[in-house]
């Protein structure tokens, strides 16, 4: 209770900053969650949803008025109001209305300019749109600039048939029937495991996955959308290691991690370069040396590689995965994970480091180190 009493204070501080700047919209939202206490009685879900909203409404409306502080009314009513979502015109999934076969010039007349590019597996780059990790979605591009690769772990997806974020796997096996056990490269079947916490379908020339929770139920937690032209492109299970993937990985789990991180209501973390090299170091490590393990031959730890590095930390943690093909599926594998998801959504740290390397088969290492002063 004290603790749903605090957040209640927190919503009223923000109530009265954004009623001197007479945002509506966001008043609404705030007044629709505290009206909810009335008629909920798990008080701990409560304050779940209304943590969430403070702190993604703090983090907003502190960057728009640093950056824009003699017009936050004006901002505040473009930029925090919440997306409308239409249903999908051509595809069976569009996300935040962006559909495969767009072109690159309605995406930017919607999301403005990518905050990065970086390569993937796919052998062409993740350009990745966002408001400070807010309605985050990355899309890749063909030559022609048509959009033909989608994907988003926030609740910007739409579809025909009423799948979204939140919805359970069954509902998704219902609308979709089977999925794939398997998918062909070149003269090889790659078969996927049975085990898994995604599947695979093939719709209407478009390769579409979609990733569960295992840790809320099995419900829709991320889509990836990939055009059949894209994915035949890509010829075998794991890509040859270069130094553009190997980069490309590291910063896309970082904003995986970030973007995350903002749909459960926790501020964003901070790139430090001074760690990646460690994190690099220990994947480089792990793939010559042909272990998998947070301590290496020599009995460090990632703690004693920290402070190796001269890295001063208060807190510190490391994720490592191993053999996923892309930044993504190691993303949604750690996060179904208990102990790699505490240190993804660790309310205390401030700093990530992502170091990735390959070994001879190409086959990829992933190691993120976490810390704060």
């Amino acid at each position: 209770m004290r603790r749903l009493l605090f957040l209640i204070t927190a919503v009223g501080a923000i109530w009265f900053i954004l009623n001197k700047t007479n945002y509506k919209p966001v008043l609404d939202d705030l007044e629709s969650r505290i009206h909810t206490i009335t008629e909920d009685n798990d008080l701990s879900a409560v304050a779940d949803s209304l943590r969430t909203g403070i702190n993604q409404l703090a983090i907003q409306l502190e960057e728009l008025i640093d950056e824009n502080p003699d017009k936050p009314e004006q901002l505040l009513n473009e930029k925090l109001k919440k997306p409308e979502l239409n249903a999908p015109a051509k595809q069976m999934f569009s996300v935040y209305n962006i559909e495969i076969g767009d072109p690159r010039e309605k995406v930017e007349q919607q999301m403005g300019k990518p905050k990065r590019i970086s390569m993937n597996e796919y052998g062409v780059e993740w350009y990745a749109y966002h408001e400070n990790y807010q309605n985050f979605m990355m899309l890749a591009y063909d030559t022609d600039d048509k959009v033909a690769g989608l994907y988003t772990n926030q609740d910007l997806i739409v579809s025909a048939n009423g799948i979204k974020l939140g919805s359970s796997r069954q509902s998704v096996l219902n609308q979709l029937g089977e999925p794939l056990t398997k998918i062909r490269k070149g003269l090889v079947h790659y078969q996927f495991e049975k085990q898994r916490d995604y599947d695979l379908f093939q719709e209407k020339d478009s390769f579409i996955t979609v990733f569960y929770d295992k840790h809320q139920n099995n419900t829709v937690t991320s889509i990836q959308i990939i055009s059949e032209e894209l994915e035949q492109q890509k010829h075998d299970f794991y890509t040859p290691a270069n130094n553009q993937i190997k980069q490309g990985f590291e910063y896309q789990l970082f904003d995986l991690t970030n973007a995350s991180r903002v749909q459960h209501g926790l501020p964003i973390l901070t790139w430090n370069e001074h760690v990646k090299e460690t994190a690099r170091k220990h994947s480089s490590d792990m793939a010559n040396k042909n272990y998998f393990n947070h301590t290496n031959p020599e009995g460090q730890s990632p703690f004693d590689r920290m402070k190796e590095d001269d890295i001063f930390f208060s807190v510190a943690g490391e994720n490592l995965a191993y053999g996923q093909f892309s930044s993504i599926f190691a993303h949604e594998g750690l996060m179904n994970s208990l102990g790699h998801r505490e240190n993804i959504l660790n309310k205390d740290f401030e700093y990530l480091g992502v170091g990735v390397a390959f070994n001879s088969e190409s086959h990829p290492y992933y190691t993120e180190n976490f810390f704060s002063n």
